[in-house]
């Protein structure tokens, strides 16, 4: 059996697996180059279509990359965890093969549904066709770096996740760009080709990942018995809901935004959107680096002992809060002169901006109860949550959209996120007694709140951006040197000694 897991476990498993999330900061990074090559048009219907296969993933895939989070940590042997591998690759993947043949033959009736440049129209059944077949990959690399992070490896995704997806993909959209200014094909086109060259780059490395952790020939030769595929099965499908639900929070909006917005106007709003939701991705890879950790984590330690989970939990929700605030004070702060360095017209998206910002934010001072709650809690509980998210998200839509735009559709998603995160913090308080505001929690989100606003508040003066990264750094500091606890800061480890804020004690 495993060893019991601590705080200083639950620390440097962020850290290793900030680094391989990164690739979120580097994709928010290179999308101003792809607006600036292609327009934000053409950037709107790329979004859509990645939109689109996002969405599918998380219902296709049978949820395997959350059900290796909990059955590999809890394997009784090595076969068993080489069987659930070979499970999850068959289970994850050949559906998704089923549905990108039937979008391939609807791909001339679908691409009549995206609302384009007139310049784009012609290519989008194409760019449709290739976004299917994106579909199995996006499969593939999701169960493939599920089977890494179920072994605790948090940071082999480092290297797939941010030099080859995110730099190849940029480095062919350079390429395409030249292309398509020579006359080949439409933009919309262009970015769609680049996408599925680096996801064909990223599933080739991912399956040699899996060889790192796991014997290929083990995992071919696995028996595969029926109880096990009926306790997978059982698993994953009780999570589909839940996945499909919240993958409609994220994907969904700039579908609908260029459905219900006609010709190019959709496509400007689902591209401004989607710049909006990559800025909002900065604050919201805080909580994601901790629900990837918590959640193989707290499979092991439930396995030692349940209540065990709650100094983790709390430890990773004062963690968020003291780096999540004030890196959305910055974003808030610096958007404007952030979306300059957009294509023009992205400054428009600033409203977005705030309020996505805003909600993950609120959502990231939760912690990672969602994820506990997925591995270690209730089968039904995620889906209800995900349901009452997506009814309040779906009735704002409704009222704000007609009248705001885009901007009422960001409001709809920030409030739904901030409820579902909330709902799952009231749920582990109140049916499991894990609640993670323990002391010092006031004291870590006094501090970060305060200097957080503070940070806002000088991004609003006459030149203050040019305060506003050293007050976010700064507030960040003071968060993590007197928000937190001598033993968080303790668990820290080297790099809280090299910020100087956790206690020498070699």
């Amino acid at each position: 059996m495993s060893r019991a897991v601590s705080t200083a476990d639950v620390a440097r498993a962020a850290g290793t697996s900030s680094l391989a999330r990164l690739g979120a900061v580097i994709e928010v990074l290179t999308t101003p180059a792809l607006t600036w090559l292609f327009g934000v048009p053409a950037y709107g219907v790329y979004t859509v279509l990645a939109a689109a296969v996002t969405l599918c993933s998380g219902s296709i895939d049978l949820a395997m990359p959350s059900v290796l989070q909990r059955v590999v940590p809890q394997a009784k042997d090595e076969g068993q965890a080489h069987a659930a591998v070979k499970w999850a690759l068959i289970l994850g993947v050949l559906p998704s093969i089923a549905v990108a043949t039937a979008v391939t033959v609807l791909a001339p009736w679908l691409g009549s549904q995206v609302n384009a440049a007139a310049a784009d129209r012609a290519t989008l059944t194409l760019a449709v066709t290739i976004f299917a077949w994106v579909l199995p990959l996006t499969s593939l690399v999701e169960v493939s770096t599920a089977a890494a992070r179920a072994r605790h490896a948090f940071g082999p995704e480092i290297r797939l996740r941010v030099f080859w997806e995110q730099l190849v993909r940029l480095g062919l959209a350079g390429i395409l760009w030249l292309a398509w200014r020579g006359g080949w094909g439409g933009a919309a086109l262009a970015l769609a080709v680049a996408h599925l060259g680096s996801i064909l780059v990223v599933a080739g490395l991912s399956l040699r990942l899996v060889a790192r952790f796991y014997d290929w020939r083990t995992v071919i030769a696995a028996p595969l018995t029926g109880a096990q595929a009926r306790a997978m099965l059982g698993y994953g499908v009780a999570l589909i809901p839940a996945n499909a639900l919240r993958r409609a929070l994220t994907d969904l909006p700039p579908i609908l935004l260029n459905r219900w917005l006609p010709g190019v106007g959709g496509a400007t709003a689902a591209g401004l959107y989607g710049i909006a939701r990559k800025l909002s991705s900065i604050p919201q890879l805080v909580r994601t680096i901790f629900a990837y950790v918590m959640a193989p984590l707290a499979s092991t330690q439930a396995a030692h002992d349940r209540a065990a989970i709650a100094p983790l939990y709390g430890f990773a929700t004062r963690l968020a809060t003291a780096l999540a605030l004030p890196l959305s004070a910055l974003l808030v702060g610096l958007g404007d002169v952030l979306l300059r360095g957009f294509a023009p017209g992205a400054t428009a998206a600033y409203p977005l901006v705030v309020v996505l910002v805003a909600a993950r934010a609120a959502e990231a001072v939760a912690g990672p109860a969602s994820a506990i709650i997925e591995t270690v809690g209730n089968r039904a509980r995620p889906t209800i949550n995900a349901v009452v998210g997506v009814a309040v998200w779906t009735g704002l839509a409704l009222l704000l959209v007609p009248r705001f735009g885009a901007a009422g559709m960001a409001a709809a998603v920030g409030a739904a996120v901030i409820v579902n995160a909330w709902l799952a913090v009231a749920e582990l308080a109140l049916l499991d007694g894990l609640a993670p505001f323990a002391a010092p929690f006031a004291r870590t989100l006094a501090v970060a709140g305060a200097g957080s606003l503070s940070v806002v508040a000088l991004g609003a003066l006459p030149h203050g951006e040019w305060l506003v990264v050293p007050a976010a750094l700064a507030v960040a500091w003071l968060a993590l040197r007197f928000g937190l606890s001598t033993a968080d800061r303790t668990a820290l480890g080297g790099a809280g000694r090299r910020l100087r804020v956790a206690p020498d004690i070699r």
